[in-house]
């Protein structure tokens, strides 16, 4: 029985790093991984001192996708291939509901599922040399649910190019397209994605919480509908203790204390 964890955590001043740690199969997304990053996320909502979520790679790369092995060991069958991609689709959902912001640190190959979960990530940053694609076209098996992700990130006809060719695309060209937020010499990446993840874990853990369910709700909204929304998230969030506390210490000129409330 192999007892190596599918994620490592690591807990450092409310930020909690989630390592994918398949390193010998490019950290590729088997049911095991999939259900362990489902509860990992979970066991993050409900921890109060986890503030910010960075997600990283073990090994070469930060993840090449499903399990193809994987798949094929279990005869591609249909019961299996339908919970697995549940698995998957949940997970992606997981981060976008999760209430706390996610980073990507992306480094290697981050390929089909794995262009995923970078674009279903609130923020991404990478190693000069990463390289991304949503492949899946060239083995007769159409990106489909990577899609959802990399459509709702990047302009349609971006997608479409990463969807119909295949081809791997450098760091320069997914921040062109916005797929990435930045990109950093690889000896630099950890230490400037801690360095974002701390400044955004020192914000109120409630502005973080409401702005973010805030954004993807509105992104979906009509405009007439996203700004009747986002007034009543704006009319609550001012009566929140934290709001206050920050308007009170920006008007006198000292740093907030936040509580969470």
């Amino acid at each position: 029985m192999n007892d190596t964890p599918y994620v490592l955590q690591d807990h450092q001043d409310g930020v909690v790093t989630l390592t994918l740690n398949r390193p010998q199969v490019r950290n590729a997304l088997s049911q095991g991984m999939l259900r362990a990053l489902l509860a990992a996320l979970a066991d993050i909502a409900a921890n109060p001192d986890a503030r910010v979520v960075v997600l990283a790679g073990a090994g070469p790369a930060f993840c090449a996708g499903h399990d193809l092995k994987e798949l094929r060991a279990a005869d591609y069958a249909p019961d299996y291939t339908e919970a697995l991609f549940a698995d998957c689709a949940e997970l992606m959902q997981a981060i976008v509901a999760l209430p706390k912001p996610v980073i990507a640190r992306v480094h290697g190959v981050a390929t089909a599922a794995g262009a995923q979960l970078v674009a279903s990530c609130d923020l991404a940053l990478a190693a000069a040399d990463a390289r991304f694609a949503t492949p899946g076209v060239n083995i007769g098996l159409f990106c489909s649910t990577p899609m959802v992700a990399l459509s709702r990130n990047i302009s349609h006809k971006h997608a479409m190019q990463m969807l119909l060719t295949g081809e791997l695309i450098d760091a320069d060209t997914a921040l062109r397209f916005g797929l990435i937020n930045d990109y950093v010499p690889a000896a630099e990446l950890e230490a400037r994605t801690t360095a974002l993840a701390r400044q955004i874990a020192s914000k109120s853990p409630l502005t973080l919480a409401m702005g973010k369910q805030a954004f993807y709700r509105q992104a979906e909204l009509p405009l007439d509908q996203a700004y009747a929304y986002t007034r009543g998230v704006m009319v609550a969030n001012l009566q929140a203790r934290d709001a206050q506390e920050g308007i009170n210490a920006f008007i006198d000129k000292r740093p907030p204390t936040w509580c969470g409330q």
